[in-house]
């Protein structure tokens, strides 16, 4: 059934309250609770970027920003695998009509874990292919029904649709950050892919394909990288507007040992609290203003490699910004905010792992767009 934005938004609202409560848990789990997938899928927020042609809403970019904003506020590891779900059902609009058809229908959605680095090998076999190898950081392969792997194949790049049945998932998500993720390794070995479930590198990364083009919606032709970019910026902000909140409860509450004073009765409290919320709003203004800026593209014209380091700067500026202000934060907080009790420590340790990701990294971006800039050529493949 297709949902309005405002109704996607109202829902992931009202389900925000509960996710918060299930936060520990979901650490402690390792993987996303099983009572937030099932509450994404039954309000239709899963299948918000499914296309209308198989039930789907076909939200807004700007209105998912919103809902992965929302979630990741209440849990960072539950909202990053809600933002993947979510956008990955985007990949599968770039298959056949017959292989959207296979995943689509059953259920009017698919959760997708989608590995994009080469790490498989795939030879070529009459009707398909013949692939093996081992995926790594495989955020949405606890639920998964389907996975996508990557690998160099006899005619270069492809990635590859498997059923989650058909794969080894490997135990490995011991991390300290975004430990409720459960983005454990998966495994194919000699496993045989049909065609239908195949596709070039060059396509997918490139956005448009005769699958993509069944649909009107330029959303389903969307680059690969562009809308990777997307889909992480609503949880770094997400992250952070819950350790602010989760800051404003401790300032709320502290009372300084020895001395006696309510930190909320300092002036030195209300300048703090004041830099750290102006930082804060400034961080979702800029991702709100990133999705502007995609969204106007996307429904006007191809994206230039101009407009992907735009987007790529602005995702790693978003991230630098969000990973500097919540260390600031977890700075002022005191040494009680360090308990494995308090959230804040979670939205530290959460945003700081999801900030060292390899697509948003400042350096590498920096680097980038200062070549282009004097007319040297790329040769880092993540633009």
């Amino acid at each position: 059934m297709a949902y309005t934005d405002a109704e996607l938004i109202e829902r992931a609202r009202a389900l925000a309250p509960g996710i918060a409560a299930r936060a520990a848990e979901t650490e402690a789990l390792r993987r996303p609770h099983d009572d937030s997938i099932r509450e994404f899928i039954e309000a239709g927020i899963i299948q918000m970027f499914v296309p209308k042609r198989w039930g789907g809403s076909e939200a807004s970019l700007s209105t998912m920003m919103e809902v992965v904003e929302i979630i990741s506020a209440a849990c960072p590891s539950t909202g990053w695998i809600a933002a993947f779900y979510i956008s990955h059902n985007i990949y599968v609009a770039k298959f056949p009509e017959e292989t959207q058809e296979e995943l689509y229908g059953p259920t009017g959605y698919t959760l997708l874990p989608a590995a994009s680095a080469p790490d498989m090998k795939a030879t070529k076999v009459e009707g398909g292919w013949i692939v093996s190898g081992r995926a790594a950081w495989g955020s949405g392969v606890m639920h998964a029904d389907w996975v996508l792997m990557s690998g160099m194949a006899e005619d270069g790049p492809r990635s590859f649709l498997m059923p989650i049945d058909k794969v080894e998932v490997i135990d490995v998500w011991n991390y300290t950050g975004m430990a409720g993720t459960g983005s454990n390794d998966y495994r194919a070995t000699d496993l045989f892919v049909p065609d239908r479930h195949a596709i070039r590198g060059a396509d997918f990364h490139g956005g448009a394909t005769d699958g993509s083009r069944l649909h009107a919606n330029p959303l389903f032709s969307v680059p690969f990288l562009v809308s990777a970019y997307c889909t992480i910026v609503p949880v770094l902000t997400g992250t952070l507007i819950g350790a602010l909140r989760a800051y404003e409860d401790v300032v709320e509450r502290r009372v300084r040992n020895f001395s006696g004073i309510v930190l909320k009765d300092q002036q030195h409290a209300h300048v703090t609290l004041g830099d750290f919320r102006i930082s804060t709003l400034a961080a979702a203004d800029l991702a709100r203003a990133l999705y502007g800026r995609a969204g106007a593209i996307l429904h006007s014209r191809p994206f230039t490699l101009e407009d992907r380091l735009m987007l790529k700067g602005q995702a790693a500026y978003v991230s630098k910004h969000s990973r500097e202000t919540a260390n600031r934060i977890m700075a002022a907080a005191g040494a009680s905010s360090f308990h494995v009790e308090q959230p804040l420590q979670r939205f530290w340790r959460d945003l700081n792992t999801v900030c060292s990701h390899a697509f948003w990294d400042w350096d590498i971006t920096s680097e980038l767009t200062g070549r282009h800039r004097l007319g040297l050529p790329l040769t880092y493949p993540l633009v």
